[in-house]
């Protein structure tokens, strides 16, 4: 049986994490991954503000329409 368990943990001194997970018997073996964890003050962005930003984006329908002509022309 695989057990999933996800915990939030203060590093203490010497850099040492503290993991309690009591589902697990004496002596099993267990893979354990550590991640620093990024700020909650962070401002999220949505999806939508993103549009047209990007490297080759488009930032509107009439910009996508004329590059489709430009190319559709290349191709006559």
């Amino acid at each position: 049986m695989l057990i999933a368990n996800k915990q939030t943990v203060r590093v203490q001194r010497g850099g040492r994490i503290e993991v309690f997970v009591p589902e697990l018997p004496e002596g099993a073996s267990a893979e354990v991954t550590v991640k620093e964890a990024t700020a909650t003050t962070e401002k999220k962005r949505s999806l939508v503000n993103s549009i047209g930003q990007g490297k080759g984006a488009f930032s509107s329908a009439d910009e996508v329409d004329s590059f489709i002509r430009a190319e559709r022309d290349q191709w006559r």
